[in-house]
């Protein structure tokens, strides 16, 4: 079985729309706050990790403030991790007594997170890992991440892959009926011989759509976040999802297939250096970087999916809630220049980038120009208006002595070619109505 660019590119038309959206990344590993591969980096076993099972009651857990942060921020959807590679379901699994059901606190978190996002009208996404470094027939001693590699212990262990397989999937098939519509099904990761039919992809994938027709998946039962799969290819697989997932790395013209189409791809990248908490970990980007790489994402076709990891008592940190917030105040007057646009015909200018939604051109200016403005391989008569997005005030193609040498469109901010004030600090928005 095979898939069609088309099919895809219809099943994405809402994703591809609404461009930014949150990850969450929370579990027990928010307890000892060494971010969510603490079991693997530091080669714990089953028993030295599960002390944080029995310590896990987040008294501050409300999803509902997770929702609204999102909301604010101007993001569309959220992706909270259902379960990670530790094995721990946030979820009422009847496959495993390793459940935050079980746990001081009690609670079913997927369901609570679940009827949180969709109050606040945003899309609900769910991440579930494919591997599991708990359970007892997962491969350990020659995995290339399983906590017990290379451990004596485990050379010459016998494992039930195929029972492993079995459990995998009863898993997914919970999340894809105990909850509603799920707009997202986020799986992680493949490598090695770890992927594709390793997985039992196909037959993964078919009960996933059987009952949840609608969803979109992510490219992770093919790899992970530096590889494209086959869905750049002229052969995708059926289980190849529907967009590429880069990971921490913007990619430098976009994703195409080997026909130069482009096809959808998110990229998901952490605010400091982790995803999940790390209580030491205060190398926050700013929101004005963030800003500016979800423009370039945008500007190259692409999606941005920002990473907050909530604590052990269930908060999102203040630093995460306080760019969220001035994210959300730049996303408040220039948000059109980010739903339904996508990248424009026209070479990056030296200031920024473009966006693009029909005949709207948005020019995400980043630096302030000494003089005009140069809009170049534009024609003055293919332009019919010009504002800037934040207050509306009309912008003029600039006739001044200085540029009548270049043979390219300038802008000034107003008849009396007063620039100095244009550019703030993060990004102005000007928007352009061309006659083609």
């Amino acid at each position: 079985m095979r898939q069609k660019l088309e099919d895809i590119l219809k099943r994405t038309e809402w994703f591809r729309h609404d461009r930014f959206g949150m990850f969450i990344h929370w579990g027990i590993y928010a307890i000892p706050a060494r971010g969510e591969w603490l079991k693997t980096n530091e080669r714990m076993t089953n028993e030295e990790y599960d002390i944080y099972f029995d310590q896990f009651n987040p008294v501050d857990f409300d999803p509902k403030k997770w929702a609204k942060a999102a909301k604010d921020a101007g993001m569309k959807y959220v992706v909270m991790t259902a379960k990670h590679h530790d094995g721990f379901c946030l979820f009422d699994t009847k496959y495993s007594e390793y459940k935050s059901t079980n746990t001081k606190f009690g609670r079913d978190a997927v369901k609570e997170f679940v009827e949180a996002v969709r109050a606040e009208g945003l899309k609900v996404g769910l991440y579930f890992s494919i591997i599991d470094w708990h359970h007892k027939d997962f491969p350990k001693y020659n995995d290339l991440h399983h906590p017990m590699r290379g451990n004596e212990k485990y050379k010459d262990e016998i494992v039930d892959f195929d029972g492993y397989l079995d459990f995998m999937h009863h898993q997914v098939e919970e999340l894809m009926t105990n909850y509603g519509k799920i707009d997202i099904i986020w799986f992680d990761f493949s490598y090695e011989n770890m992927s594709g039919e390793t997985w039992k992809a196909t037959k993964l994938i078919q009960m996933v759509r059987r009952h949840q027709p609608h969803i979109i998946i992510d490219n992770r039962l093919e790899g992970s976040g530096e590889g494209f799969g086959t869905l750049v290819s002229d052969d995708i697989s059926f289980f190849s999802g529907d967009f590429v997932s880069p990971e921490q790395a913007l990619p430098h013209k976009g994703i195409r297939n080997i026909n130069g189409e482009l096809v959808p791809w998110e990229l998901c990248l952490t605010m400091n250096n982790h995803w999940g908490y790390h209580a030491n970990d205060t190398e926050f980007k700013s929101s004005k970087l963030l800003i500016r790489k979800l423009v370039e994402c945008v500007s190259k076709g692409g999606n941005m999916l920002l990473n907050v990891g909530p604590d052990a008592r269930g908060n999102i940190p203040k630093e995460s809630l306080k760019i969220l917030g001035e994210m959300g105040e730049w996303m408040k007057i220039n948000s059109e220049s980010i739903y339904g646009c996508t990248l424009s015909d026209l070479p990056k200018p030296e200031w920024g980038y473009y966006t693009q939604d029909g005949n709207k051109l948005y020019a995400h200016v980043f630096e302030q120009p000494i003089g005009p403005l140069s809009i170049e391989n534009i024609a003055k008569e293919d332009i019919s208006y010009v504002e800037r997005l934040s207050d509306y005030s009309q912008m003029y193609i600039s006739n001044s002595w200085t540029i009548k040498e270049y043979d390219i469109t300038f802008l000034d901010m107003n008849q009396d070619l007063l620039s100095r004030n244009m550019i703030n600090d993060m990004d102005t928005v000007i928007r352009l109505y061309l006659n083609k």
